[in-house]
């Protein structure tokens, strides 16, 4: 293990990324990711969610290849179900750089990783109040063109940083988009980013859902 490395077990999943202080909830069923939960529950609560890199078409395995940044997360709840299942509350603590996968004989895999490159630690500057109208906007276009109905008089109360995570969490782009994302080096661009995903995936019809953003 390298200096300033550690070693956390993942939850690898498509489509899903964890920002810094945003909130995924995430109802786990399949047998390793239980055991994983479990291990995680006695020692420090604490998991890792990465995506990983599938083809069209493809399957999610285990030698199944891994994007090179994902996050930690914090259980902050956790609800044992009586088929062996739980339902899980996860805050966002760090992302982390991936170093490699170690090499273990649990049912879920583990990987080496850093914290090195990011500071999530610091509360990102807010965004300038034109970007912000900006993207507040163009939400508003992408919820219409997907049938999304939203409570946006709550949306409105949220900082910049929650705003664009919880659109970024629960809007239907694809992975290496979110991935883009995740990796952005700052809010700025973030915005610049996620302005472009709204006007490419504003353009696909979506079925009518209710999405919340808390």
């Amino acid at each position: 293990m390298t200096i300033n490395s550690f070693t956390i077990p993942i939850f690898p999943l498509p489509g899903i990324v964890l920002f810094p202080r945003s909130i995924l909830h995430l109802h786990v069923f399949a047998l390793p990711y239980r055991t994983l939960v479990s291990n995680a529950l006695v020692r420090d609560r604490r998991i890792g969610i990465i995506q990983p890199k599938l083809g069209v078409g493809e399957s999610l395995k285990r030698e199944t290849p891994l994007y090179s940044v994902g996050s930690i997360g914090q259980i902050v709840e956790a609800e044992a179900l009586d088929d062996g299942c739980f339902n899980l509350v996860l805050e966002g603590i760090s992302r982390f750089n991936l170093i490699r996968e170690v090499e273990s004989d649990t049912p879920f895999r583990q990987v080496e990783a850093t914290f090195e490159g990011f500071d999530d630690k610091k509360l990102p500057q807010a965004l300038e109040l034109a970007q912000r109208c900006q993207i507040e906007e163009r939400a508003h276009w992408f919820a219409q063109t997907q049938g999304l109905n939203i409570d946006w008089q709550s949306a409105d109360q949220l900082d910049d940083e929650s705003l664009m995570n919880n659109i970024i969490q629960l809007s239907p782009f694809d992975t290496g988009i979110k991935q883009a994302l995740l990796e952005s080096t700052d809010l700025t661009e973030r915005a610049d980013l996620l302005m472009s995903a709204l006007n490419f995936f504003g353009h696909q019809q979506g079925e009518d859902r209710k999405m919340t953003l808390h």
